[in-house]
């Protein structure tokens, strides 16, 4: 071999020796700082009324927007009932008026029988009238005295039972109203524990949710890390897209463990396992429905000074 060609590879093979090295360190330069897996806060959605499921919507895989209703409980004898209290209220109120007319009578009786009073009690005292006279009329305005009070009475008694009745009406509207199963949250139906036609009781629970509006990836970072993540810290939260962890999203640090666990399986080799690492929870916004639960991300602490 001349001393050219001899030169010339090893001119070749010290540039291969530095590329490679320069793209490790670049690899290096783009690892993330923690690998972990998106999950969501599930709701168990339970019925809060008793009887006959006549309408149930829910199937696993679908999606509810909040507040949209997922089932209806049948209300026929809530309903049943709501009348009859109403019919009583309704015939309740429409004595008062003949209660006030009673107590107008009386007390214009008691008008009366008070100039007799007046009256007869001058001519006693002037001795036209024997004093058992007067001794009779005044009986006989005690006797309307009472009447009065008692006639007063029914009025406090009538508005107490009116009360009443009208709780009972509102808390049979507030069973009905809850008979109606509205969605709590935006997001997809992971399980369902009732069919149509099924009778459920108060407290069954109908179906579980997950609330995709907002997911939290939850990484593991090492001891070493911790001192670099904090709560409320802006992270890159990167996913897969046409290439993998391309797409990069924003994400806050919400929650970070206080109690050191080994490394779980799903995210490190077996001989990383042995490590004890720290749970962090990212929040990341997902209006659009991108991440599902079990997708892997990653994170990536932002440089100082990075927006």
């Amino acid at each position: 071999m001349s001393p050219f060609s001899a030169r010339t590879g090893l001119l070749l093979s010290a540039l291969l020796v530095m590329a490679f090295l320069t793209l490790a360190g670049c690899s290096r330069n783009d690892l993330s700082d923690g690998y972990g897996n998106f999950e969501a806060t599930e709701i168990v959605v339970s019925s809060e009324a008793s009887g006959k499921l006549i309408r149930y919507d829910v199937d696993e895989g679908l999606r509810f927007e909040k507040g949209q209703v997922a089932a209806v409980v049948d209300t026929t004898q809530l309903a049943l009932e709501r009348r009859q209290l109403r019919a009583q209220l309704q015939a309740l109120l429409a004595g008062k008026p003949s209660v006030a007319a009673e107590a107008s009578v009386f007390r214009q009786q008691r008008r009366n029988i008070q100039r007799d009073l007046d009256r007869y009690a001058r001519l006693s005292s002037e001795g036209a009238v024997p004093a058992k006279t007067l001794e009779t009329v005044q009986d006989q305005a005690r006797v309307i005295d009472r009447q009065i009070q008692s006639v007063d009475s029914k009025m406090p008694a009538i508005d107490s039972q009116a009360k009443a009745l009208g709780d009972q009406i509102g808390r049979i509207d507030d069973q009905i109203t809850k008979s109606v199963v509205r969605n709590p949250a935006r997001g997809v139906v992971l399980a369902k524990y009732a069919e149509p036609g099924e009778v459920v009781t108060y407290g069954k629970p109908l179906y579980r949710i997950a609330d995709t509006g907002t997911m939290y990836l939850r990484v593991y970072l090492s001891e070493s890390q911790l001192p670099s993540v904090k709560v409320g810290q802006e992270v890159e939260v990167l996913i897969d897209d046409v290439k993998p962890a391309a797409k990069i999203l924003k994400g806050r640090v919400t929650w970070i463990s206080s109690k050191a666990e080994f490394t779980p399986k799903i995210i490190q080799t077996r001989e990383d396992r042995v490590n004890m690492v720290y749970a962090v929870k990212v929040l990341v916004e997902n209006p659009d429905g991108v991440l599902k639960i079990g997708m892997p991300g990653e994170i990536r602490f932002k440089p100082a000074g990075k927006s």
